[in-house]
């Protein structure tokens, strides 16, 4: 008998999904806890194992569609055994890292999380599929006319008003000496996340040299010992957010976000560390960096990068951030001006550390290790003293460590 995959519930705040890649076409035959499908979301990409033992009929959400929550994405032919009954449910999706769940099981057909409701009510009567459709084809959903049921926006309705246009150049059509390169779920995802931030947080900037020149003495003693004991190398970044984890507590809104009608300070403190990938980037979480020491952190940011870049990261990893880091110093960049994380009120990066000359004590110049600290951070929330104070105790904690310096 026919049975409909449905998109599940991946996240409490992930209404909707992305289609990255279909596992099995139809005609295959599919295992029952057998990854059938990869989804991305604003959080990680998950694989869907299947329901039931089968095989696939029809795929009906294309790779590149954007799925909400509840919405069917293909169906299956499926096996029943002798005395068995036909599955009405199905396992929860797993991320990268996981494997099968069989004894885990979630609605066959979940109910859309009242965000994914809400948003069918939105001004134009349009789900977010047929909202980023217009988009893309660059149709206003104002000038639309609804045939959906209940004056609602759907596909042919956008579609039929981008013909109904006068004819006009492509834009961005690639000439004889350029290519064009599809855009990925996660470079799209992206985009929408760092435009949001950009264009809803107004972003104020700071920047204040640190003397670390005691910091690069203390690592080059440590970083062979390091290495031989946990199996790592030992870089700046543990240090840079030893510095931050211990400072955030003592300056509560730059561990906080906007919630328009109020300001939410959070208690504990999750960082999250900027990591590039293949892919794109991604932003891992360590949780409670406040209790770590610098060689804890040295290890949790080596796992999770480890992990990021080989697709191994869980949903819960990416979740929670209250702050973040980026070592922008590790391509050579000496100053830049980062975008907030939306739900969060500050990011900071760590440049390169540079030799320069610099006054000392009595007029006199030394050569000393001097690196750039950052930060960008939402004035909706705080204002330049709060900001420039934080900066002020993270640069005391990097020029204060030195020789005695407890790194395990």
């Amino acid at each position: 008998m026919p049975f409909t995959v449905t998109m599940p519930v991946v996240g409490e705040t992930v209404t909707e999904g992305t289609i990255e890649k279909w596992l099995k076409q139809p005609g295959e035959h599919v295992d029952k806890y057998d990854p059938i499908v990869e989804i991305n979301t604003d959080k990680v990409n998950v694989e869907l194992p299947s329901p039931v033992s089968g095989t696939v009929l029809e795929i009906l959400a294309p790779e590149g569609a954007t799925v909400l929550v509840g919405a069917p994405l293909a169906t299956i032919e499926a096996e029943v055994a002798a005395g068995e009954e036909p599955a009405e449910t199905a396992p929860p999706a797993r991320s990268e890292a996981e494997g099968p769940k069989p004894k885990a099981a979630a609605p066959a057909a979940p109910r859309a999380p009242a965000a994914a409701q809400d948003a069918a009510r939105e001004p134009h009567r349009a789900t977010p599929r047929v909202r980023k459709l217009a988009e893309q084809m660059g149709v206003d959903l104002a000038l639309v006319t609804a045939s959906g049921p209940g004056g609602r926006i759907v596909e042919e309705d956008v579609r039929a008003a981008a013909q109904a246009r006068p004819a006009a150049p492509a834009a961005g059509t690639p000439g004889p000496d350029e290519e064009s390169v599809p855009v990925t779920a996660i470079r799209r995802t992206i985009a929408q996340r760092m435009s949001a931030s950009a264009f809803s947080a107004p972003h104020a900037w700071l920047v204040v040299e640190a003397d670390v020149t005691d910091l690069v003495r203390l690592r080059e003693a440590h970083k062979e010992p390091f290495r031989q004991r946990h199996g790592i190398d030992l870089t700046y970044l543990p240090f840079m957010a030893y510095a931050v984890a211990q400072a955030l507590p003592q300056h509560p809104y730059l561990n906080a976000s906007w919630a328009e009608d109020h300001i939410v300070l959070k208690k504990r403190v999750h960082l999250g560390i900027a990591v590039a990938t293949e892919r794109g980037l991604l932003v891992p979480v360590v949780r409670d960096a406040d209790r770590l020491s610098v060689s804890g952190l040295a290890r949790a940011m080596n796992d999770l990068g480890e992990r990021a870049r080989a697709h191994k990261l869980r949903l819960e990893d990416v979740q929670g951030g209250t702050f973040t880091v980026d070592n922008t110093g590790a391509f050579g960049s000496v100053i830049s001006m980062p975008i907030i994380n939306q739900g969060q009120s500050a990011i900071i990066s760590l440049e390169a550390i540079t030799k320069r000359p610099v006054v000392v004590a009595e007029d006199a110049v030394a050569v000393r290790s001097v690196v750039n600290l950052c930060l960008s951070f939402d004035h909706r929330v705080l204002d330049g003293h709060q900001a420039g104070a934080f900066l002020r105790d993270v640069k005391a904690r990097l020029e204060s460590i030195e020789a005695g310096f407890a790194v395990d």
